[in-house]
């Protein structure tokens, strides 16, 4: 398929302000302008000067795994009897056929991240999937993309009520350096047994085999994480354990933004299109993305749906917007920040030739509350449109 006509937001700092993209086996093939458009192309979508953009990415979910309209029967979020849990698999809980992966897709999101919450100090691994298929097997971009780990209220609150640790920060932070630890010495036990026959194996563990990935950095930690203190705790953590580390949610982030620049720390920023619910969300403000960027921190927007639904993505960018973040910032807030911080860039996040063709169509400004994709394309095929007309 041909998209003609089009004003092309790549994301890599260029726009074709009247462009083509060629897709040809659910890849982006080519791209250029019109004035170098291939006159003898078959199967072309004239989208009349309407803006294409990659399809959206949510760095932070938990789609398909607390499922809609249900209760404990679709919520497989957290696994509250075990705090330490690097062993679950989020691919095991996904279910694509909860119709939030259609509004998702509908609304233009087309790569998030999803796995398990933040009950666990150590909670399991994270997916990063495509909002299109029905088998998450032929879904998956990278699985594991990291492993999701918790500071702060969360565990405090599910664990004091079942009368164990961890009950306090300390206890949350103990934890997560002691499997750490434990992985880290299975690791090294594991490298000597391979190269001295003399030295048995260690007996097979799962939880350390699951972390292995991120001690040699081959993955992500994903730090849930929403005080200052709390965000300065993963900081620290990892520091010492030399991890590929990401603040997610990073609330407070907006109070400490030249400390974390310093630090070079990246923040997925979100949910604030919502209330505060808790206390360590005193602090919450829309503006909190804007003063990141602004500081040159990397940046994504998240929705952590199902806390805000994941259609609404664009609006959280919008949102984002108006309390000071740049517009160009917001759409690659949204499209390559979200690609590059969770390392899935090669595939998505930008219109380059060679990755996918996830693309959305817009006759209007996509952050605007009213504007509603024209076209949606994933793996090159239109999945989604407002208007039938314009195929020949």
């Amino acid at each position: 398929m041909y998209i003609i006509n089009a004003k092309v937001f790549t994301m890599t700092g260029t726009i074709i302000p009247c462009g083509w993209i060629h897709e040809e086996n659910g890849k982006i093939a080519a791209l250029g302008e019109m004035t170098d458009f291939p006159g003898n192309a078959q199967n072309v979508l004239d989208v009349h000067g309407a803006g294409v953009y990659p399809g959206f990415i949510d760095a932070h979910t938990h789609l398909g795994i607390c499922e809609d309209s249900l209760t404990f029967e679709g919520d497989d979020t957290n696994e509250e009897t075990d705090p330490v849990s690097p062993q679950l698999r989020a691919i095991d809980a996904v279910n694509p056929l909860d119709r939030c992966f259609t509004e998702a897709l509908e609304a233009g999101v087309t790569t998030v991240v999803t796995g398990p919450g933040s009950a666990n100090p150590i909670s399991g691994q994270m997916a990063a999937i495509k909002t299109y298929g029905c088998c998450i097997d032929d879904m998956i971009v990278k699985a594991p993309v990291a492993i999701k780990m918790a500071l702060g209220e969360n565990p405090k609150t599910v664990y004091h009520g079942k009368n164990q640790a961890p009950s306090t920060r300390m206890a949350t932070a103990a934890l997560i350096r002691e499997e750490l630890f434990k992985a880290k010495r299975y690791m090294e036990d594991l490298q000597r047994s391979q190269q001295d026959e003399d030295f048995d194996p260690p007996e097979y563990d799962m939880k350390s085999e699951a972390l292995i990935p991120a001690l040699k950095g081959e993955i992500e930690v994903h730090f849930h994480a929403h005080r200052a203190d709390d965000i300065f705790t993963a900081v620290r953590i990892g520091t010492e354990f030399h991890l590929n580390y990401v603040i997610v949610h990073g609330t407070e982030g907006h109070l400490i933004a030249d400390a974390l620049k310093q630090k070079k720390v990246r923040v997925l920023s979100g949910p604030f299109l919502c209330d505060r619910s808790k206390p360590e969300l005193h602090n919450l403000t829309p503006a909190c993305a804007g003063i990141l960027s602004s500081k040159g921190i990397p940046t994504a927007i998240i929705t952590d749906h199902p806390v805000i639904p994941l259609q609404y993505l664009p609006m959280c960018a919008g949102l984002a917007v108006r309390e000071g973040m740049k517009p160009e910032e917001a759409l690659k807030a949204i499209t390559i920040y979200p690609a590059r911080i969770c390392g899935i860039d090669s595939r998505v996040g930008s219109i380059e030739v060679g990755k996918d063709a996830d693309l959305v169509v817009f006759d209007a400004n996509p952050l605007e509350m009213t504007s509603k994709p024209k076209y949606v394309i994933a793996g090159g095929k239109i999945v989604s449109r407002k208007n039938p007309e314009g195929v020949c």
